[in-house]
């Protein structure tokens, strides 16, 4: 089989066969086929997705979906995609992120350096959120707080929950899975998901595109464009962040009930036309530059894709923007 001669049913195959390869996805750009290779990778995460939401619904005992990965995973995406396919199966879901239960900015544990160390499970103010769980699997009725994350302080605006029957708390954060964070909660009662970019793009057959590459790519954008922060600011933090990631969050992925592949066949592409001006905007005499321009070194290895044909429900928009979830 050619290239030329490749179709829609082909892609699929190669898809399944796990052969991700950056001369396929160029050859597919080129031939006019983006569209279908980011229409069939997006059917094949909302089948995933789909089959996780059946096997939590068919489980009454199930109240709690604790969704965890490392930073830049998709898991705000993915926990709202999954509450989508929960409803399909009459389920009644509440999307939680644990972002909201930190400690005040003030009271943040510090790091070896003494900074501020916002990747440690005590960042997270683990008596509240095991308080207001247990309330809630218990049926009573509790303020939900909200993280004010420009005054760094936890904050009450008066909205209130209670679990009714068929509704499911869908609970994501970079901690999740740490028992620690529901050790109150029965086992029976919790569902655990590890979310995170699974399936490397290889560049020739034997050289691959690190998926920290791609995390780290979609931090970069992300940050710049909903944080105003720069490449370096982002780069500069991303080791803390890692190290944070292999302490505190890769040990508990073994302890999830399922893995979901955030992976996206095209992002590279299409992540070129929102990250490398970002990144070429960069000093050469900064700091960060040799990680930069490996990073563009990358990127250019990719035909880039017009971000306006990713699907608004894309897992890639949290990362580029326009994402329907962001919506008010």
């Amino acid at each position: 089989m050619t290239y030329e001669r490749y179709t829609i049913h082909d892609y699929a195959t190669i898809e399944e066969r796990r052969m991700h390869t950056m001369p396929f996805i160029n050859k597919m750009i080129e031939k006019g086929l983006a569209a279908e290779m980011i229409l069939v990778t997006e059917a094949m995460q909302e089948k995933r997705l789909a089959a996780i939401a059946e096997t939590i619904a068919a489980d009454d005992m199930k109240k709690v979906v604790l969704l965890a990965g490392p930073s830049s995973s998709g898991k705000t995406s993915t926990s709202k995609r999954l509450c989508i396919q929960l409803m399909t199966c009459h389920k009644h879901p509440v999307a939680l992120s644990m972002d909201n239960w930190y400690v005040n900015r003030a009271d943040t544990p510090l790091d070896e350096n003494g900074k501020p160390d916002y990747e440690t499970i005590y960042s997270v103010d683990l008596a509240l959120f095991n308080h207001d769980l247990a309330e809630l699997i218990a049926g009573k009725e509790i303020e939900l707080p909200t993280y004010n994350f420009v005054t760094g302080k936890r904050e009450y605006n008066g909205e209130r929950l209670r679990l009714d029957k068929d509704m499911i708390l869908v609970i994501e954060g970079i901690h999740a899975l740490n028992p620690m964070v529901s050790e109150q909660i029965p086992q029976e009662n919790k569902y655990k998901i590890y979310a995170a970019p699974m399936s490397p793009i290889s560049l020739d057959g034997e050289k691959w595109v690190p998926t920290t590459v791609n995390r780290l790519l979609r931090r970069i954008s992300r940050d710049f464009q909903t944080r105003g922060r720069s490449p370096q600011q982002t780069i500069a933090e991303w080791p803390s962040v890692r190290r944070g990631e292999d302490k505190w969050i890769i040990p508990f992925m073994k302890d999830a009930d399922t893995v979901f592949d955030t992976s996206m066949l095209y992002e590279l592409a299409a992540l070129r036309q929102k990250a490398e001006p970002m990144l070429l905007a960069v000093p050469h005499d900064a700091e960060e530059y040799d990680i930069v321009e490996r990073l563009i070194w990358f990127l250019r290895c990719f035909t880039p894709i017009d971000i306006n044909q990713i699907p608004i429900t894309s897992l890639l928009r949290e990362f580029v923007g326009g994402s329907i979830f962001d919506a008010k």
